[in-house]
């Protein structure tokens, strides 16, 4: 369970090891990029030089540098550090660390971090476990996810961390990692490899440094030596290492946003095809699908809304079940989900209601709330007219009885005007016979 001994030590991976494993950096001179957090003068770097970490989360996409900054953070401090990963470890894990941080500070006055991999994996059960020791400081926890924290991190938890980005790796900062592993890595050394296209290698990873290192390995080992024992790693040689064609598509760059704005277009425009198409390239290019099942959930209000409340309900099924079995499945759910937005009757009036009353409230935020409308739990509030000649609703016909709800600077607004697609005709009509004096 230990990831380091007391004192920092750094034994060298074997030979059998992942190249990635091999050059993984032990100190912050050869990590590589992050710079917004490892800069002179930068949060992470004071708050190590200062031996002060907090405990914290780190939030970035895959072979973005998660792993090896705690374990180099880890290193640093002095402090006992423990490793679990979220996949294959429980609650008695986790209080088995907490007995022993609990035992260090009391007897050897040492602070103890514990590092949790995947942490977004972590059930509330898990999470619960840690929040006692966390707030009162018998451990310090870092945490690394791919996802969200805000998604999938408890509140009480994510409220004692403080949250640090990770940026996607830049193209040059890969190719620095990648010349690295070819220069002073004794495999790849004694193989003698060269890479023909550095980019080659980059877009097939996806920018994940780990994906690209292990890939460069395997395309090393299926490439012949020349008549001087070089080994040159072609296109050819990546494909087959990956075992895919390169469909060109940049997680982390330009692809990233302009497919999944042709792909929330197409299903705006109501056309399931152009969506499934758009769909299928961000899933073949490596894009996570609770990014696009989340995108999926706002249009279904922002697009659709009432002209098929059913929208928003599959929509968020959606990202449960995704979120549930992962890929490759989890395809055929968005594609369902997919067709059934494009598919379905579209209105944007509850988003442009709420944007027109956003800008009203910021224009005027301090209009009172009429007299009629105010709780009065005192005597003096109904002395003075709290809730006098409030009618109501259910007293009348049909439970309705037309009085005024907004402020007297409002009256007579209409922010809500449904359409005539879908369930949003019915809404309207029924809405323009209750409020003659209003009509949408």
């Amino acid at each position: 369970m230990e990831l380091f001994e007391s004192q920092p030590s750094h034994p060298t991976p074997s030979s059998d090891a992942p190249l990635a494993e091999r050059i993984r950096p032990r100190s912050l001179e050869e990590f590589v990029g992050q710079e917004h957090l490892l800069g002179r003068g930068k949060p992470l770097r004071v708050l190590l030089e200062k031996d002060r970490l907090p405990s914290m989360i780190f939030w970035g996409p895959p072979g973005s540098g998660k792993t090896t900054l705690a374990r180099i953070l880890g290193a640093k401090t002095n402090a006992d550090v423990h490793q679990l990963n979220a996949v294959s470890s429980g609650v008695k894990d986790v209080r088995d660390v907490i007995e022993r941080a609990e035992a260090n500070r009391k007897h050897r006055g040492r602070r103890t971090i514990l590092f949790i991999d995947e942490i977004h994996r972590f059930n509330k059960a898990q999470q619960d476990a840690l929040l006692h020791s966390v707030e009162d400081g018998v451990i310090t926890l870092i945490g690394a996810t791919t996802e969200n924290p805000s998604f999938e991190v408890i509140p009480p938890l994510l409220s004692r961390c403080r949250i640090y980005v990770l940026e996607p790796l830049t193209s040059a900062q890969l190719i620095a990692i990648l010349e690295h592993a070819l220069t002073t890595d004794p495999v790849l050394t004694k193989l003698q490899v060269r890479v023909e296209r550095h980019d080659d290698l980059i877009l097939f990873s996806g920018g994940d440094a780990r994906m690209m290192l292990n890939g460069l390995e395997t395309a090393a080992h299926l490439t012949r030596p020349d008549a001087h024992g070089v080994r040159t790693v072609g296109t050819k040689e990546i494909e087959e290492a990956f075992q895919r064609k390169y469909a060109r598509y940049d997680k982390g760059g330009e692809q990233h946003y302009t497919i999944i704005s042709a792909f929330i277009k197409s299903i705006r425009g109501s056309d399931p095809d152009a969506a499934i198409y758009w769909l299928a390239r961000m899933l073949e290019g490596g894009e996570d699908p609770k990014f696009i099942a989340r995108r999926m959930i706002i249009l279904a209000s922002e697009d659709i809304g009432n002209a098929d409340p059913q929208a928003l309900m599959l929509a968020t099924s959606c990202f449960t079940a995704v979120d549930y079995i992962g890929m490759p499945e989890a395809r055929l759910v968005l594609a369902q989900a997919a067709t059934y937005l494009a598919s379905s009757p579209k209105s944007n009036a509850s988003y442009a209601a709420i944007s027109e009353a956003t800008q009203d409230v910021k224009a005027n935020p301090d209009e009172p709330v009429p007299l009629h409308l105010r709780n009065a739990p005192t005597p003096l509030m109904s002395s003075l007219g709290y809730g006098k000649e409030y009618r109501y609703s259910h007293d009348y016909e049909k439970h309705f009885v037309e009085q005024q709800y907004l402020p007297d600077g409002m009256k007579g607004k209409v922010y809500y005007r449904p359409t005539d697609n879908g369930e949003e005709k019915s809404i309207r009509e029924r809405l323009n016979s209750w409020w003659k004096g209003k009509k949408r």
